[in-house]
């Protein structure tokens, strides 16, 4: 391609292949929070007890990411790197058990009575879900936010449309935690990628994962729910 000097230019390199300064942090530490508090309302006899620990445990997780690295996720970290896996890992261990014993609950009869409660546990359960494996992606993507910040990686986990149609995006346009929580909430309402597809197996594994999970918590919790009501 020539500039207007005659001069051949290379084509730019987008944001998301070339260093950059990293992601905010807020925007995942906001929705970590988020996931905390639902955890919280959550009955106890639906959660590992005592029903504070794993709140107080991500909760300490979460502090120590804020504290250290407030501002731009871009700072090199082994401890850093681990304790913001481990608050993903800790969030997972609570929604799965919960969910587990949600299903138990309803296959006893102990639980269902109530299809308004029935239905606000589902959506609790469900919706943590989605942000736990939206984690899960933006921690993994060609390493994770702070390997994408440095460009390590050129190769993606998941396609997003962006990469695909680079003169459609902005020139600064690179993946952040939202886009990985679109890509969570879509899979988790379609069973299947929508415009973002997963490109190693990885990916695809943790995408056939969620869709199963969601799949039984829509398919035995609203279908009781619907029983109740009739």
């Amino acid at each position: 391609m020539d500039g207007t000097d005659g001069v051949p230019h290379e084509p730019e390199v987008p944001a998301w292949r070339r260093p950059t300064e990293g992601e905010y942090r807020w925007p995942a530490a906001l929705v970590i929070a988020l996931i905390i508090g639902m955890q919280l309302v959550e009955p106890g006899r639906l959660t590992v007890h005592p029903h504070w620990l794993l709140p107080a445990l991500e909760g300490v997780f979460l502090a120590v990411l804020v504290v250290s690295n407030p501002a731009r996720i871009n700072r090199a970290s082994v401890p850093l790197r681990a304790a913001s896996l481990a608050l993903a890992a800790v969030a997972s261990l609570g929604n799965a058990w919960s969910l587990v014993l949600l299903i138990r609950g309803l296959i006893a009869g102990t639980e269902g009575g109530s299809a308004g409660l029935l239905l606000f546990l589902a959506a609790t359960i469900w919706g943590t879900n989605v942000v736990v494996f939206a984690l899960w992606y933006w921690e993994f993507d060609r390493g994770g936010p702070v390997a994408r910040a440095h460009a390590h990686q050129p190769r993606p986990d998941f396609l997003f449309p962006q990469m695909q149609a680079p003169e459609l995006a902005d020139r600064d346009w690179e993946p952040a935690f939202f886009d990985y929580l679109y890509v969570s909430y879509t899979n988790a309402t379609a069973f299947s990628p929508t415009d973002t597809m997963p490109m190693s197996r990885w990916a695809k594994l943790l995408m056939l994962m969620q869709s199963a999970i969601s799949l039984v918590t829509a398919g035995l919790v609203v279908a009781r729910a619907v029983n109740i009501l009739r």
